[in-house]
């Protein structure tokens, strides 16, 4: 336990990089679905497929791959990237599925119908940010990585149990935390629809 308050500030670090990377990801991400939903209800067949083939290409590629594609690919094409700015893209060109684009993200009519689906996935981002600690961020997991070799160095022994085990319990609180969040909005938009059928607007009871 001491370990761990040691490095708690550390620590505190690396869980802002997490948070800063899945919440920017999510406003990205946001943004071109957004786009790629216009384009797939478009009057101009060039449109709907390239918004297909778009979604289609990076739904069937794993997130790994994407990530590591796009840290190592882009250099060679003269646009090298920093390991943040290529986790952003990476996470941000991830494919929604058609449905979800058609039923959340194509011109909503109103916030509240947007929002159990949008923190699932940011449930999800958070959970893939850890993917970036590969290609040197500094993100929670990675945090957690160092602070595991820096103290086997100094030491001789190993805290991965520790630490890991600690990494483990914030990925938890976060994600459960967004889940019952999820899950709330899911139950007040269904007792919102069972009130509108059962009291229509403009509908008074006679005396």
């Amino acid at each position: 336990m001491a370990l761990l308050l040691d490095n708690l500030g550390f620590f505190l670090s690396g869980l802002e990089f997490t948070i800063r990377l899945a919440l920017l990801t999510l406003v990205c991400a946001i943004v071109v679905s957004l786009l790629i939903g216009l384009m797939s209800v478009s009057q101009w067949r060039a449109l709907r497929v390239a918004a297909l083939c778009y979604v289609e290409f990076w739904r069937d590629i794993p997130l790994l791959v994407n990530l590591l594609f796009i840290y190592f690919g882009a250099p060679l094409v003269g646009v090298p990237l920093k390991p943040f700015t290529a986790a952003l893209l990476s996470l941000t060109l991830l494919g929604l599925k058609r449905w979800e684009i058609y039923r959340y993200v194509v011109l909503p009519q109103a916030l509240m119908p947007i929002l159990p689906p949008m923190t699932g996935l940011c449930t999800t981002l958070v959970q893939a940010t850890s993917l970036a600690s590969l290609v040197g961020v500094n993100e929670f997991f990675r945090i957690a990585q160092i602070v595991v070799e820096r103290t086997t160095m100094q030491s001789g022994h190993s805290p991965a149990f520790l630490v890991y085990g600690f990494a483990l319990m914030v990925y938890f609180a976060i994600c459960s935390a967004l889940t019952w969040l999820s899950r709330y909005f899911e139950q007040r938009l269904h007792k919102a629809g069972h009130s509108a059928i059962a009291a229509p607007r403009g509908f008074k009871e006679s005396a």
